[in-house]
């Protein structure tokens, strides 16, 4: 006898983009804010790969690509949160 395993409860979408960013836990803001920062995360890394062989221009453009990079991660973070603060302002 075969029993099937329940992998997941049913959810209704039936107001359609509203349901599925409740979801995954994401605003229409969060998801944009996420986009930027996986833009700036590539940037970042074609930074890191684009080093030149001179030592010092190699340090110089590292640290600005691992900064980048940092920049990117804490806008992945709490990006939603620091744009919440300027859209949501009382007044």
């Amino acid at each position: 006898m075969s029993k099937f395993t329940v992998l997941a409860k049913p959810v209704d979408m039936s107001t359609g983009f509203k349901d599925f960013f409740d979801t995954i836990g994401l605003t229409g803001g969060g998801l944009v804010t996420k986009g930027i920062a996986a833009v700036i995360a590539i940037i970042a890394l074609r930074m890191l790969l684009q080093l030149s062989h001179d030592p010092k221009g190699a340090l110089r453009k590292g640290t600005l690509a691992v900064g980048t990079l940092f920049v990117a991660v804490v806008l992945a973070l709490y990006g939603d949160t620091l744009f919440s603060t300027v859209t949501q302002a009382k007044g």
